[in-house]
């Protein structure tokens, strides 16, 4: 069976860097130019940041664009112009469809540093209303298989609610005694977003791809490293194929779907340490 995945790194060593008082990794456009690296699908942005305390990004606009943070570590304080104000911690999800505008600011909450990605996207629709989203999910979830973050808006069983399911606050468990899961932030993109935790010495970890596109990235959870990429180390493939990339933290991956019908993305853990990534499905 002929191969439906093509795979392009982009290595943490070739990916932008920017020193704003806290060190920024870009493997798309932002703080850094590169007309190679601008855009893929709908994805615009990614900044992996580590900001240091009593520090951040003061009062400032966006408009028509969807962003949002996934916390790796520490405590972001997020205040915008709807009002909005909210301390994030590891698990959250944030959510901010800008419309037709909004400004906010992010800052560090607390005496320790925050490491946190921050992601642009494009929306598929311009001149919308501003909105803000949170979510939460725990390492738990996310170390039993690939947990869907981040969805269209349009998607089956999306949750236009600011809050979702409010796992945080209410805790894991209904009335009854069974779990309750959050569900995924919508964004107002052909974008879906999913994140895992992978211990050494597990089984792999699939995601059916349903896009033209997709994006792996390896959070850099051991340390900031600008170097030669080191830490945690990832297998993909194609489920079925022979062919796979090797990544280290800090590394991303571009990804071709050849076929109409989607393809199968294979995850493997080849170290001997946790691992923490983000998979995009993008059109």
């Amino acid at each position: 069976m002929s191969p439906k995945l093509q795979f392009v790194p982009r290595k943490s060593t070739e990916r932008g860097q920017a020193d704003h008082g806290w060190p920024t990794r870009s493997p798309l456009r932002c703080k850094y130019q590169s007309s190679e690296h601008n855009q893929y699908g709908s994805l615009r942005v990614i900044n992996e940041d580590r900001v240091s305390p009593r520090t951040g990004f003061g009062t400032h606009p966006h408009r028509e664009f969807e962003i949002f943070s996934y916390i790796v570590n520490g405590a972001l304080e997020h205040k915008d112009s709807l009002s909005n104000v909210e301390i994030l911690k590891r698990g959250h999800v944030q959510m901010t469809s800008t419309g037709i505008g909004i400004s906010h600011s992010e800052k560090t909450h607390g005496k320790h540093p925050v490491h946190f990605l921050q992601i642009w996207a494009t929306p598929k629709q311009r001149g919308l209303q501003p909105k803000y989203y949170t979510r939460y999910f725990g390492d738990e979830e996310k170390r039993r298989g690939i947990v869907k973050v981040v969805a269209p808006a349009w998607s089956e069983g999306a949750d236009l609610r600011r809050d979702g399911n409010e796992v945080e606050s209410k805790g894991n468990l209904s009335d009854d005694g069974s779990e309750v899961f959050d569900t995924p932030a919508p964004v107002q993109s052909d974008l879906t977003m999913y994140a895992t935790i992978i211990p050494p010495g597990s089984q792999g970890r699939e995601v059916k791809l349903l896009g033209s596109k997709g994006y792996v990235h390896l959070i850099q959870t051991s340390r900031y490293n600008a170097r030669e990429a080191a830490g945690g180390e990832i297998r993909i493939s194609e489920v079925g194929q022979h062919e796979h990339l090797a990544m280290r933290e800090g590394d991303g991956a571009y990804l071709k779907v050849t076929s109409g019908d989607g393809a199968v993305l294979k995850v493997e853990n080849v170290g001997d340490t946790d691992v923490e990534l983000l998979v995009f499905d993008l059109d």
